[in-house]
C-alpha cells in the first residue's frame, strides 16, 4: 500500500503501528532495494516500511506486503526526523531502522525470528539492543563499480576494535556500559569519513516510549538504551551487514579515484549465515540459546 507522506500513514494506520515489531527502511538509492525489504520481511517483522522517493518503483509482491511511503530522504535529519515521528506514535511497540543494501542478522537468525529474539529481549528486561554496522563490499570494483554485489559480498573479519565513551557531562569520565565502535571500512579509509561517521555501532531496535528521541549519531536521549548490555549479564546484540560506507566511497568524488579494491589480506567472503558473524565475534548470543 502507497502512502503520500509518514504523516498520512501514522493517521491512517493506528493498528499498524500498535502490533510490532516494525522495520523502518530508509531508501537512500535505488539499490538492492527488494533484496532488503524481502530480507526483512522474511525475519519476522509485524509491519516494514519503506520510506522512499516517489520516483522509485517497487516489485508488485512489495507493492502489496509492505507500507511504502513517500519521503525525501536526502532532506537535513531525514532519520531521526522519521524514526522520532514512528516513536511518537507507537509507545511500547518495538521498532527497528536501517537503509537499503543492508541487512539484519542476530544469532540464530535462520531459524528464529526477530519476534522470538525481541520476546527474550524483553523478558531480560532490556528495551534496546546494540548491533555492529558491518561494512559488506564486493571483490571487484571493476565489475562492479557501485561495490554492490549479494553474490561476491565480502567483509573484514578483523581489525574491530572499541574505545571508552566519554561523558562530557561528567567530566569526560567514560559512561557506563557503553562504547564506541571502529572498523572496517570506515577504520581503514577514514581519511574519507567525517569523525563523527567513523563508529558502527547503532541502537537499530529499540521499544518506543513516550519522549524518547534518536540523535544524529545513532544514540538515543535515553542512555541506558545506549548501552551494550545490562548490568547483571551479558545480552544479545546483532549485527547490521551493510553496503553503504562502500556505495558512498565508491560515489564520493574524493574518495572513488584513490580506491581500486576494498579487499584487503583481512577480507573473507561473506557467507549470509549468522554462525559467520558469531565465530567472528561480530555479534553477541548472551542468554538466548
Amino acid at each position: 500500500m502507497r502512502h503520500t507522506s509518514l504523516d498520512s500513514f501514522i493517521k491512517t494506520n493506528t493498528a499498524a503501528l500498535a502490533k510490532g515489531p516494525i522495520a523502518i527502511v530508509l531508501v537512500e538509492d535505488d539499490v538492492e532495494v527488494d533484496t532488503t525489504l524481502r530480507h526483512h520481511l522474511q525475519s519476522g517483522f509485524a509491519h516494514v516500511l519503506a520510506l522512499m522517493p516517489p520516483s522509485f518503483d517497487l516489485p508488485r509482491d512489495l507493492q502489496e506486503t509492505v507500507h511504502r511511503i513517500d519521503y525525501d530522504t536526502a532532506a537535513g535529519r531525514a532519520t531521526e526526523t522519521a524514526v522520532n515521528a514512528v516513536i511518537d506514535a507507537a509507545p511500547g511497540t518495538w521498532i527497528y531502522y536501517c537503509y537499503n543494501a543492508e541487512y539484519l542478522f542476530f544469532p540464530f537468525s535462520e531459524t528464529r525470528t526477530v519476534t522470538e529474539m525481541l520476546a527474550f529481549h524483553t523478558e531480560e528486561r532490556r528495551n534496546a539492543m546494540l548491533a555492529y554496522t558491518v561494512d559488506l563490499y564486493a571483490d571487484d570494483l571493476d565489475r562492479y563499480p557501485q561495490a554492490v554485489s549479494l553474490d561476491a559480498a565480502h567483509l573484514d573479519r578483523s581489525g574491530y576494535y572499541a574505545l571508552a565513551r566519554p561523558d562530557v557531562q561528567n567530566h569526560g569520565h567514560p559512561k557506563e556500559r557503553q562504547l564506541d565502535f571502529f572498523g572496517g571500512l570506515r577504520w581503514r579509509y577514514e581519511e574519507h569519513v567525517p569523525p563523527a561517521r567513523r563508529k558502527i555501532d547503532r541502537i537499530p531496535l529499540f521499544r518506543a516510549k513516550p519522549g524518547l528521541r534518536l540523535r544524529d549519531d545513532h544514540t538515543f536521549t535515553d542512555e541506558e538504551y545506549n548501552t551494550y548490555a545490562c548490568p547483571w549479564h551479558h545480552n544479545i546484540t546483532a549485527t547490521i551487514c551493510s553496503f553503504r560506507t562502500a556505495k558512498a566511497l565508491k560515489s564520493n568524488p574524493g574518495s572513488r579515484d584513490e580506491i581500486d579494491t576494498f579487499k584487503w589480506h583481512n577480507s573473507a567472503p561473506f557467507e549470509w549465515h549468522s554462525r559467520q558473524l558469531l565465530d567472528l565475534g561480530l555479534m553477541e548470543p548472551g542468554q538466548w540459546f
